[in-house]
């Protein structure tokens, strides 16, 4: 179509090469736009053809964001994240007393906050070394009216838990009877406009994490204290690939559940704060190991840890599903 076009603007009126001239710049437009929509639904498009990589051997949510997860045997895998009924992955926070949200970075203690679940996964019971036992119906703050708290520089609407709450983390972060909340994310969907869709509810980058327990093996084998997955904060351990296998993970498939990988996971100082104590590592480790071998300048200068993944099939995950890659 495009040489037609050539053949006749050589011996065409001035007025019909203009014409052409922009028949021209319009064909090769929509190819252009062809090719670009064509590549990105390829891309987009899970593998024919998966290849098993092993089985789930771990799975874990994090209601509270930087707090201790709830380690479970099955859960449902939606846009937001991993759930069992109203248990949520990173679908709480504690933030300031002006929204702002509040992380282990700077507060480790926030690790060693422990939340569960009744056995229907309603309600949500805290519990903190030297602290009793706080329990929040998790049901009631849909109806609640939100206000706005604020997640790596962006605003979403969040529900208040309450005074009660409010002043048990006080108390244990801070030693004081206020200057922290907790927020609770309501919606069913992501509002962050400065992220992708794959971001989930209150997460740092993307609503599934996954690694292999090769993985940690191979950082063990480096260092002289050991460290355990938790370090590291993964929904997904999986068992059977050889160790980093997962960095060439394009697209994720758990029983009929399908992932698409996102990104890499870069590691940050989190990963030196003992998950057991809440205690941050004297020389810093194992970030300081990782960085020694796991950085890669398309990225930065943090170490890549395992892999982001946003859903595209959702179902059920659970404890000892096969684990396909393509």
């Amino acid at each position: 179509m495009l040489s037609k076009l050539i053949d006749e603007f050589h011996s065409a009126s001035p007025s019909k090469k203009a014409l052409l001239v922009a028949a021209g710049v319009g064909l090769i437009t929509a190819t252009a736009f062809g090719a670009y929509y064509a590549k990105k639904r390829i891309h987009n498009t899970p593998p024919k053809v998966w290849h098993k990589a092993g089985e789930i051997n771990e799975i874990y949510v994090y209601p509270i964001k930087s707090c201790a997860p709830v380690k479970v045997s099955r859960v449902d895998c939606s846009i937001l994240g991993p759930q069992r009924n109203l248990l949520r992955d990173r679908i709480f926070m504690v933030t300031s007393l002006e929204g702002k949200w509040i992380t282990a970075r700077q507060k480790p203690k926030l690790v060693l906050i422990h939340p569960q679940f009744d056995d229907a996964f309603e309600r949500l019971t805290l519990s903190a070394p030297g602290m009793d036992d706080i329990s929040i119906q998790v049901r009631s703050l849909y109806d609640q009216q939100t206000t706005d708290s604020v997640v790596w520089g962006e605003s979403v609407p969040t529900v208040d838990c309450g005074d009660e709450v409010a002043k048990w983390l006080s108390r244990y972060l801070l030693d004081k009877s206020e200057g922290y909340r907790l927020v609770f994310y309501p919606l069913n969907e992501t509002s962050r406009k400065n992220a992708s869709s794959d971001s989930g509810a209150l997460h740092d980058e993307t609503s599934y994490m996954l690694f292999n327990s090769a993985t940690v093996e191979d950082l063990n084998g480096r260092l002289e204290q050991k460290v355990t997955p938790l370090h590291f904060r993964p929904n997904f351990v999986v068992k059977g690939p050889p160790a980093f296998a997962e960095d060439n993970w394009r697209w994720v498939k758990i029983g009929n559940v399908v992932f698409k990988y996102v990104r890499p996971c870069l590691r940050c100082v989190f990963t030196t704060i003992n998950p057991m104590n809440g205690v941050k590592h004297p020389e810093g480790q194992p970030l300081a190991t990782l960085k020694q071998y796991r950085i890669n300048p398309k990225y930065g200068k943090d170490p890549a840890f395992g892999i982001h993944l946003g859903v595209r099939t959702g179902g059920e995950v659970s404890l000892g599903d096969s684990v396909y890659y393509g």
